[in-house]
């Protein structure tokens, strides 16, 4: 089993940066990868970014690429994801989570990972 707890949300201004952490127990960190996904009020849960166990590989989807910057910290079992030049339409609430494969490759599908965090809602005002 794996709990995955988010922090660092909040409100902030359109070109602004926020730094989301999901602070990972259970099974050793450095045995599965992470991603990042959100979910704004009436759309579906979207892949934000991932990355693969060592933090070698990663991935984004279009919209964030440039802006926003996936990292792993095995040693501190914390996955942390930079996300600059926000923008109204990054409001969302983003989820961790954890996907139990050790390869090269980063998982992008919802139905690849198999642990969750609660979110955590990000606010970008323009």
């Amino acid at each position: 089993q794996v709990q995955l707890v988010e922090s660092g949300g909040g409100l902030v201004q359109a070109g602004g940066s926020l730094r989301l952490a999901c602070a990972a127990s259970g099974r050793p960190f450095s045995s599965y990868a992470m991603g990042w996904f959100r979910q704004a009020p009436g759309k579906e849960r979207e892949f934000v970014s991932g990355i693969n166990w060592s933090g070698g590989s990663t991935l984004y989807a279009d919209s964030v690429k440039g802006r926003f910057t996936i990292s792993r910290d095995n040693a501190k079992n914390t996955g942390y994801l930079q996300m600059n030049s926000l923008k109204p339409e990054d409001t969302a609430v983003y989820s961790c989570a954890a996907a139990t494969l050790r390869t090269g490759s980063v998982p992008h599908f919802i139905y690849e990972y198999a642990y969750w965090g609660q979110g955590t809602q990000v606010t970008v005002s323009s």
